[in-house]
C-alpha cells in the first residue's frame, strides 16, 4: 500500500481592523490558536495597533510597540508618542501615501511589517519557526468609497513578505466557512456572515460530506466597508457628542449660530483626540465656551481633550454596545476626576442609530446571494461570526431572511484564523485563492 503524503503544516493569519488572530495547523487536520503573552496574561486575540516614540539613540530613530503594549505605551506617554490603530482600513486607499511619525514617514507596508514583527515575536516559540504555507485572510471588499484591490494586494505582498514565506490570500468569511464545516456531517449550502471592525463580508459555500475529495466549494461573495467601528461611532455621535456640545449654538456678535461640526471630527477615532491637546485648539475651545449657549457642554469637551480621556471614553462606548446585546436597556456610565456621565440607553434607541447601516448590510447580503445565483430558501445554514454578530438587530436581519432555525454562531473572534490554517493543509490551494479580485 502506498504511503499517504502528509498534509503540509500551515499558519493562518486573520489580520483584522481591530484585532488579529493567528492559528497553526499540525498537518494532521487540526489547528490550534496561537497564544500571545499579553500584559494581562495569555490571549488568542492581538489588538491591531501600533505606538511609536522617539528613541534615545540616533537622531530620527523610532522605538515602537504593537498590540496591547502599544495601548499601554500610548496611555503612559500620549503627548510624546504616536498611536495608530485600524491601519488596515487604508490598505486599498490610493490617497494614503504615508503616516507622519515625528521625522519619519512610513508607508502602509512598513507599518504592517513593524506590526508583524511584533506579532511573531509575541507568539513566542509557536511562531519562531513559521511553516512553509502562510494563509492570510483578506476582505471581500476593502474599506473606502473607491477601494483599489490591486493596490491593497501590492501593499499586502510587501507587508507579509517580511515573513519570508509564500503567502496565499483567502476571503476571510471562507476561512470561517471552512472552520464551521467541521460541524457538518452531511452536504449543505452555507452562508457565512463575518462582521469585523471595518468590514462586513459574506460568502456562500457548498459543503460536501466528510471524506469528500473537496469538502468545500466557494460559490459567491460580497462585502461592504462598514461594521463594528461604525456602530461605535453611531453611539459616540448620537449619545456622547450632544453632551459635549454638538448640535448646540454659540453667539457671534448679534447672531446665534450652530457650533460647527468640525470641532467634533476627531472624535471619530479616540487616538486622534490626543492631537487636539495643543495650545491653539484649547484656546479656540476656551473662546467657544465663553460664547456657547451651553458653556458646561463645551467644558465637558475640554475636559475630554485636556485629560486625554478618549480611550476610556471609547472603552465605555464598547461596554454599552456589548451590554445592549444582552439587555433591553443599559446605562452608559463614565466616571473620572474630570468628567462624569451617566445616562440610560434603550436597545431600541441604539438600533435606530444603526438602522441605515443595517439596511446597507442587508442589501449586501442579497448581493452575495445574487452572485452565487441562490435563493434564500437554498441556504441550509447561516454562520454568524465576528464581534458585531452578537448584536440582536444584526442577528434579526438574518432571521428575517432565513428563519431562526438556520442561524448558528460561535467562535466570533477566532473562527477565521482557525479555518485559514486548515485551508493551508489543502492540496488544492488554488481553488481557494483563485477569487482574489473584488466581485463586480
Amino acid at each position: 500500500m502506498a504511503a499517504t503524503t502528509p498534509a503540509p503544516r500551515a499558519v493562518g493569519i486573520d489580520f483584522g481592523t481591530t484585532n488579529s488572530v493567528v492559528a497553526c495547523s499540525s498537518g494532521a487536520g487540526d489547528a490550534q490558536l496561537v497564544p500571545f503573552a499579553t500584559p494581562d496574561g495569555n490571549a488568542s486575540v492581538f489588538r491591531t495597533a501600533l505606538c511609536f516614540w522617539q528613541d534615545d539613540g540616533p537622531r530620527g530613530a523610532l522605538a515602537h510597540e504593537a498590540g496591547p503594549w502599544a495601548i499601554a505605551e500610548f496611555l503612559d506617554f500620549p503627548g510624546g508618542s504616536r498611536f495608530i490603530q485600524s491601519f488596515k482600513s487604508v490598505a486599498a486607499n490610493p490617497t494614503f501615501d504615508h503616516a507622519n511619525l515625528f521625522e519619519k514617514r512610513l508607508r502602509f507596508e512598513e507599518l504592517g511589517q513593524v506590526f508583524l514583527r511584533h506579532l511573531v515575536a509575541r507568539g513566542g516559540a509557536v511562531l519562531a519557526d513559521l511553516p512553509d504555507r502562510v494563509v492570510v485572510g483578506r476582505p471581500v471588499r476593502y474599506v473606502g468609497s473607491r477601494p483599489d484591490p490591486a493596490l491593497a494586494r501590492q501593499r499586502y505582498d510587501a507587508m507579509f513578505g517580511v515573513l519570508g514565506r509564500p503567502v496565499h490570500y483567502v476571503y476571510e468569511p471562507l476561512g470561517a466557512a471552512f472552520s464551521f464545516a467541521r460541524r457538518l456531517q452531511r452536504p449543505a449550502t452555507l452562508l457565512v456572515a463575518d462582521f469585523g471592525g471595518g468590514t462586513s463580508d459574506f460568502s456562500l459555500v457548498r459543503v460536501d460530506a466528510p471524506g469528500a475529495a473537496r469538502r468545500c466549494l466557494p460559490l459567491g461573495s460580497a462585502g461592504i466597508g462598514l461594521a463594528g467601528d461604525r456602530f461605535d461611532y453611531r453611539i459616540m455621535d448620537r449619545l456622547i457628542l450632544p453632551m459635549l456640545g454638538k448640535g448646540g449654538t454659540y453667539r457671534s456678535f448679534d447672531k446665534v449660530l450652530e457650533i460647527p461640526d468640525g470641532h467634533f471630527t476627531d472624535f471619530g477615532d479616540w487616538s486622534r483626540l490626543a492631537l487636539m491637546r495643543n495650545r491653539r485648539t484649547l484656546e479656540e475651545l476656551a473662546r467657544l465656551r465663553r460664547a456657547a449657549s451651553d458653556p458646561q457642554a463645551i467644558a465637558r469637551m475640554i475636559a475630554v481633550v485636556e485629560n486625554e480621556l478618549g480611550y476610556p471614553l471609547y472603552d465605555a462606548v464598547g461596554q454599552l454596545k456589548r451590554a445592549l446585546s444582552s439587555q433591553d436597556e443599559a446605562r452608559f456610565t463614565f466616571e473620572s476626576p474630570h468628567l462624569a456621565l451617566d445616562v440610560s440607553v434603550r436597545r431600541a434607541e441604539f438600533e435606530s442609530w444603526i438602522a441605515p447601516d443595517l439596511a446597507r448590510i442587508g442589501e449586501t447580503v442579497d448581493a452575495a446571494l445574487a452572485t452565487a445565483g441562490l435563493a434564500r430558501d437554498a441556504i441550509d445554514h447561516v454562520f454568524l461570526t465576528g464581534g458585531s454578530s452578537l448584536i440582536p438587530a444584526v442577528r434579526q436581519l438574518f432571521v428575517d431572511r432565513f428563519g431562526a432555525g438556520r442561524i448558528e454562531s460561535g467562535e466570533e473572534l477566532t473562527s477565521i484564523a482557525h479555518g485559514l490554517a486548515l485551508i493551508g493543509e489543502e492540496a488544492d490551494m488554488e481553488a481557494w485563492t483563485a477569487q482574489e479580485e473584488d466581485p463586480a
